[in-house]
């Protein structure tokens, strides 16, 4: 049959249709570190069917937090704090296995440092 593929950017979310079924397979969450135990502050990015779709995601939403955290004069160990006291922390749900995506994982010093340069200001 044919396959259509119906993709939004929204904030609501991205659904791929085929043959007219839902495929979605990797639901991306946001869990906010300065409301960590409070789920009604978690929201949904969106589905994704593929995993390596959903972990872009993620890391495109962690790259994204660490952004706006940045302060002149910040260190890397100091950006990574305040990301894990008031940064977005986002997660997969679905498919099988380990958990696919770990911010904390995902944050290093050195991700960090490249932060920090790209926030620079050119001299």
């Amino acid at each position: 049959g044919t396959k259509s593929h119906l993709r939004s950017s929204s904030i609501k979310g991205n659904i791929e249709m085929s043959d007219n079924k839902i495929t979605e397979k990797y639901k991306v969450y946001i869990d906010d570190n300065y409301h960590y135990t409070d789920q009604s502050k978690r929201s949904a990015v969106g589905s994704y069917h593929s995993l390596e779709e959903a972990v872009e995601k993620c890391k495109e939403i962690t790259i994204e937090s660490l952004g706006h955290l940045f302060e002149e004069g910040i260190t890397p160990e100091n950006l990574s704090a305040q990301w894990s006291m008031f940064g977005d922390d986002p997660f997969i749900v679905g498919g099988k296995g380990p958990v696919p995506f770990s911010a904390r994982k995902f944050i290093t010093t050195e991700l960090c440092e490249s932060i920090i340069r790209a926030h620079k200001p050119a001299i």
